[in-house]
């Protein structure tokens, strides 16, 4: 199998990558609506697996934002993401499960990325400990889980590893990592979809 960072750089090199942001676009709508509503002050942004960019470009515009990062381990996604964002923006390439963060964030989105790290659970707790301020949130969206049957056939069909969990072995590992306020929820359910799950804490 190859790893994932070969796999999504070959889609952004076919142009797959806009078709990611046109089927992750309700969910994350969701994910970002929840989170910064909450918001009354400026705040900083980060972006677990940004891609091509897309969601840390929509929340830089939000008037609130002082700052709004990507992180990916593609390098054809960074690029792209670098090519269709302006000054307000920054990207960096990166392993995530290797990258030691030099600053600290208010809120940190991730979507559809953690199931494809080598150990979740530490980069939970990595994230917990040294990626995000005191009362800053972290909020995950994942479509490949037990629960979601229609997922079960993905790893053979992309051709790499995902790993497969169930809902409350994520809500334990935002448990072990110290999070607060523990929230999930299932993004953009339909009869025929089972949603996305997103799972949410505070530090």
């Amino acid at each position: 199998m190859k790893k994932a960072t070969e796999v999504f750089g070959e889609w952004a090199v076919q142009g797959k990558d806009k078709g990611m942001e046109e089927s992750h676009a309700l969910p994350v709508g969701e994910m970002l609506d929840f989170s910064l509503s909450k918001k009354k002050n400026k705040f900083t942004f980060l972006d677990l697996g940004c891609g091509n960019g897309w969601v840390v470009r929509k929340v830089a515009k939000n008037p609130l934002c002082s700052r709004a990062v990507g992180i990916d381990g593609a390098e054809k996604m960074i690029s792209n993401a670098k090519s269709l964002s302006s000054d307000s923006t920054d990207y960096i390439l990166a392993d995530i499960d290797l990258f030691q963060s030099k600053e600290k964030y208010d809120i940190i989105h991730s979507m559809e990325v953690l199931y494809y790290l080598k150990n979740p659970k530490e980069a939970i707790k990595k994230i917990s400990e040294d990626w995000l301020k005191n009362t800053g949130r972290l909020i995950i969206g994942i479509d490949h889980y037990y629960e979601n049957f229609d997922s079960h056939s993905w790893q053979e069909k992309v051709g790499t590893r995902m790993l497969m969990l169930k809902e409350k072995e994520w809500l334990n590992m935002f448990k072990a990592a110290g999070f607060k306020q523990i929230e999930s929820w299932r993004a953009n359910k339909t009869p025929n979809w089972e949603g996305t799950l997103v799972i949410t804490g505070i530090k």
